[in-house]
This record gives structure tokens, sequence and C-alpha cells, in this order.
């Protein structure tokens, strides 16, 4: 049965997105690949508003932030964690053996300067965090972390996890000066999965001049070539491009700040129904993302709540990781609206009614 995806990720794929996929198959070491490559990379640029290397990459956002690491540190991090996909980000350090400080701070809450206070000496190469912790609906500051990490250690790369909020939120990515900011088409790109992102610094190519064993796939340096020729490192999926230029049009047409305040909008919405129907929203006020809706789920039987809901033709996603048993998630991101978001809390009101 087909259902409408109020999920954390993928997401609700529209219509005619899919259908601009259906263009006839090129190669990609064409005139046409080059022009389609070079375009999306200036429609992300313009729509971040951001002079950054933008590397397009087949794979889920997990390789780029595996590339990070691989290509931006010898030794030491520090990684700063509030949720299961900030311990993805230290496990990647640890799996490629590099030592890496841990900074854990209480799931639900965020990730503040002070947490970081003394932790960034001359010695850690890099610090990485996940802006917007979609295990908890945490959306920490990004800008404020950055600017504590080169106060003490101008030297240290910024790495960030943006993967659930670039497109939804402002990450404000002047102010942030990040050296690795990566995301996927999945999630508020609203795209099938199969691209993976980074915005890179020159900082960082810089570095990864020093790195050995920075691997193939995930090497900086060779992708950088190629994208400087609009090409891709190893064959792209060709079809999703042609997706994910046409949805750059569609995000410029309604404008980012449009888009930041629709998203903002969605996330009220589901926010305000948690504090009546249930027992609220996870994360700490001030803190709360808006593309995914963490809600406490008291009392409620997930599991036959999430069936009936199926049932109707709508899916949202369980809880995750420690928190997994006292929450569940809603996705508000990519081309979802207000509208629609009223009419899933519409159907779920009749599901509690029953």
């Amino acid at each position: 049965m087909s259902r409408t995806l109020f999920t954390v990720g993928p997401v609700h794929v529209e219509q005619d997105t899919l259908q601009a996929m259906t263009k006839p198959m090129i190669t990609h070491r064409c005139k046409e690949y080059k022009e389609l490559h070079a375009g999306i990379v200036e429609k992300v640029r313009k729509a971040l508003d951001t002079d950054m290397e933008v590397f397009l990459v087949g794979g889920s956002a997990t390789v780029m932030l595996e590339a990070a690491i691989r290509n931006g540190v010898n030794q030491k991090t520090v990684g700063i964690t509030n949720g299961s996909f900030g311990n993805r980000s230290i496990e990647l350090g640890e799996l490629n053996g590099k030592t890496v400080e841990k900074v854990q701070v209480p799931w639900g809450k965020a990730m503040k300067p002070e947490h970081i206070a003394g932790k960034v000496g001359k010695d850690v190469e890099a610090v990485h965090w996940v802006s917007n912790e979609s295990s908890t609906g945490v959306f920490s500051d990004s800008v404020a972390l950055a600017k504590e990490v080169r106060a003490q250690n101008p030297d240290s790369l910024v790495f960030v996890d943006a993967v659930t909020s670039a497109f939804a939120m402002d990450i404000k990515l002047k102010d942030l000066d990040a050296d690795s900011v990566v995301f996927g088409t999945q999630k508020a790109l609203a795209l099938p999965p199969g691209i993976a992102v980074m915005l890179c610094s020159e900082r960082l190519l810089e570095k990864a001049k020093t790195v050995p064993n920075r691997g193939f796939y995930t090497d900086l340096l060779k992708i950088k070539k190629q994208s400087d020729d609009n090409y891709a490192l190893t064959t792209p999926p060709v079809s999703l491009m042609y997706g994910l230029d046409y949805q750059l049009d569609r995000m410029l047409a309604e404008g980012m700040q449009a888009r930041y305040r629709r998203h903002q909008e969605m996330a009220d919405l589901v926010r305000n129904w948690a504090d009546k129907k249930l027992e609220g929203v996870f994360p700490e006020a001030g803190y709360q993302s808006n593309s995914i809706g963490v809600v406490n789920r008291g009392g409620l039987d997930f599991n036959d709540f999430h069936s009936k809901l199926k049932s109707k033709g709508y899916e949202i996603s369980n809880g995750y990781g420690e928190v997994k048993e006292q929450t569940f998630r809603i996705g508000h991101m990519g081309d979802t609206t207000p509208e629609g978001i009223k009419k899933l809390l519409s159907v779920m009101d009749e599901i509690m009614e029953e």
C-alpha cells in the first residue's frame, strides 16, 4: 500500500520531482553532464549563500562524514555528541584509527560552548558534531560552537553534520565558517537517497595534503581535481542529479527564507499538538528542530498506533537509540506543507480518539 511519508528520511518525494528523474540517460563524461554538474554546484552555493567548494558523491552522507575525518585528521579529534548520530561521528573517527576525545552531552540537551571549554588543545586537529540530532530533535547553535573552537585553537578544523538541517533551517554558513558541512538528498532536499554533498573549505584541502591514507573514494584531493572540471570522481547517479537540479530550482523559486519559515510553521504545529495531546516534545526549549518533531509518547502504544496510522496511508518514525521506547518522531521537512501536517495530525487525532 502506498503511504505518505512523514518520516525522518527518506522523506516524501513529489510526483513532479520523480518525473524529472526520467530524462534520457547520459554518460558522466559528456558535455551535457558537465553542464548539469556545474549548474547544481552553482545553485547549491546560491541557495545556501556560500562560496565553499561543493563536492557531489554517489552514496549516503556518511561517506563524506568519513571523508572529512580521513582527510582532515592525522591523530586527534574532539567529538561532541548528544545523540545517536553524534555517537556515529565519533565511531567514524575511531574506526579510522584516530584518537577521539568524546564530549557527552545529555540526550535532549543542546551542545553549548561551555561543554567544550578547555578541551580544544593545540593537539586537536578537528572538532565535529551534528547540528540537528535526529534521534532527539535537538538543534544546537553550531555558530556558537565553532566560535568557541576557534577561540581555543584557531588551527582546529570544524566538521558539521548538517544531514537534517541543511535546506530546512538557516545554518548561517558564512558565520559558521566550517571546514566540512555534509548532507544528503533524502532529507530536506526531498529526493530519494543516493547523493552525498560536502561543502568543503580551502583549509581542509590544504590539511589533506599532509594526511596519508585518505582512501580513494574519500580522497578530497582526487574529488577536487575532478570537480574543478565539473566531473565526478566515480560514476554518479545521473538520474538523481536531474532530480537534484530540479529541486534546487524549486527551492530558489520558493526563496530560502520562505522555505525556512515554512519549516518553522510545520514544527510549531507539531509542538503545539504534542503539548495538547501527549507530553510535549523531547528536546529542551529554545533548541528544537524545525525538521523533526521528537514527541514524548507517554503511555501511548506506539506500535498499535502506528499500525493504524499506516492503514490510513500515513507513516511516521519510531524513536531512535536510547530514547526509542519513550519517543516517536514526525518528519516535517522537504516539500511537506503545513496543510499536509494539519491533515496528518487530524488523522492521528482520529486514531487516538478511537
